[in-house]
């Protein structure tokens, strides 16, 4: 009898899901394999069942689309769920037994993350969705200045606020839903700060048309919670209290064409929260460790959305930021070209025609949304000498711009050699981008064998065991 091909799909968000369902409703047998507790990513995340929340979807859109995968996911029998599993490398062993497949997922799983388990799959497809770019500007570092997404997923997850009075702050579409989250939880939102110019939507009319209707929602409440809407204004400092605590104000200011700060335009706003964000970045450590071949910051694939490492696809965020509805069409056309695949046969296209056209437009809204929602052209103007850049190491803006100028690095690699930026427990994914404006280079990602820190006893370990349970 022959075994039942199997897939191990990373990631349990909207493209991870999407790729499992199309996979198994097509006999495949899949592992679902994400670090939280439960399915639905960032996007869907909900409130732990003990906090007893009453009406979960008022925190949310397209709660019908979660509900029907959440009722698919827990009817399909031919997929197993792994919550709460780490994965912090996939090894390609082309020369295991077939029984084993060839690729072996290795995770670490529980709160404390120290217990392995490998899982042995034939393919695998990556949806580790993408995390939040945050630049550095003096004040980031105080207690109360969180990111726009750290915010949502302690509403979402938590039900809890930062505090009492908030601005909201960067660019991107993010800004829009956490501020309204935010207001509509009773929290005194004083402003939301967006770096965008209005003007620049103008000439992405027809990309954009389909979401002006969620937009006027987004700006009917936001009136509604007389929240006042600074466009070209950016975060210029946050201001701590007398034992640098907690911020208790930020100074914001309006740009002029050139994305320069405007002399003269700075006011201060009382808060004791500074929600802020920059827009999101693909997760690609694992594709860059398997050898997936990237474009820039994200991971390539082609039209089936398979990366040019044999067995290997790739959907949603990784392959480029552009939201639920992209990642969730990338997920349906990755499950079903990797279930004909592993069943020996070449896929037909027009299976998923509706899924490719719903790709191509979202594509096309998330290159619009890319254009006009760009952090502020001279951004690294903010940074002082003294202001952290480096969280972890704790590198200041003096010492990077010390390691360019004076030492003449010229990308990030060398400034990490100089002055140990990016060597701290985040490896530089909260730095790289400030880092690499502040070099002049392009953010270019880093091959790393882990995806997240291993403890030594675990790579002693030997993970050629299967998981202990296989689906029904």
């Amino acid at each position: 009898m022959t075994e039942q091909p199997h897939l191990a799909v990373i990631g349990a968000g909207p493209a991870g899901l999407a790729g499992a369902l199309a996979a198994a409703a097509r006999g495949i047998r899949v592992t679902l394999i994400d670090a939280a507790p439960d399915a639905g990513g960032q996007f869907y995340r909900q409130p732990a069942a003990a906090l007893g929340a009453r009406r979960p979807q008022a925190l949310h859109h397209q709660w019908r689309t979660w509900q029907r995968l959440r009722d698919q996911l827990a009817a399909q029998t031919g997929i197993l769920h792994l919550t709460s599993h780490h994965v912090w490398c996939v090894e390609r062993k082309s020369e295991a037994p077939r029984v084993f497949g060839g690729f072996a997922v290795h995770a670490l799983r529980g709160r404390l993350q120290e217990d392995p388990v490998t899982v042995h799959a034939d393919a695998v497809l990556l949806a580790t969705g993408g995390y939040e770019k945050v630049l550095p500007f003096p004040g980031w570092t105080l207690p109360g200045v969180v990111s726009a997404g750290g915010a949502q997923a302690m509403l979402k997850g938590g039900l809890v606020v930062a505090g009492r009075s908030a601005v909201v702050a960067g660019t991107g579409p993010l800004l829009l839903p956490v501020a309204t989250g935010l207001a509509a939880a009773g929290v005194r939102v004083e402003a939301l700060v967006e770096s965008a110019d209005p003007k620049a939507f103008v000439p992405h009319t027809r990309a954009l048309a389909a979401k002006l209707p969620e937009a006027a929602g987004y700006a009917a409440r936001l009136l509604r919670h007389r929240v006042r809407f600074l466009p070209r204004h950016t975060v210029v400092e946050a201001h701590g209290d007398e034992r640098g605590e907690r911020v208790e104000s930020v100074t914001v200011a309006a740009l002029d064409a050139d994305g320069r700060v405007r002399p003269g335009t700075a006011r201060r706003i009382a808060c004791d929260t500074l929600a802020v964000g920059h827009g999101l970045l693909p997760h690609t450590d694992l594709a860059e460790a398997l050898g997936c071949r990237l474009d820039g910051v994200r991971v390539s694939a082609d039209e089936e959305q398979r990366t040019d490492v044999p067995g290997v696809w790739a959907a949603g965020e990784a392959t480029g930021i552009g939201g639920a509805a992209l990642s969730l069409a990338e997920g349906h056309i990755a499950g079903r070209s990797a279930a004909a695949r592993l069943a020996g046969r070449t896929p037909d296209p027009r299976g998923w025609a509706a899924a490719a056209e719903s790709r191509t437009k979202m594509r096309e809204f998330a290159a619009a949304l890319d254009a006009v929602y760009a952090p502020p052209a001279h951004w690294t103007e903010q940074i002082t000498d003294d202001t952290v850049v480096c969280r972890c190491e704790e590198v200041t803006g003096g010492a990077i711009r010390e390691a360019v100028d004076g030492l003449g690095a010229g990308d990030v690699r060398t400034v990490k050699l100089l002055t140990r930026a990016g060597m701290g427990w985040c490896q530089g994914r909260v730095c790289g981008p400030a880092v690499a404006g502040l070099a002049g280079c392009e953010l270019t990602p880093s091959r790393r064998p882990f995806a997240r820190p291993v403890p030594l006893g675990v790579l002693a370990q030997d993970h050629t065991h299967p998981i202990e349970k296989e689906p029904s």
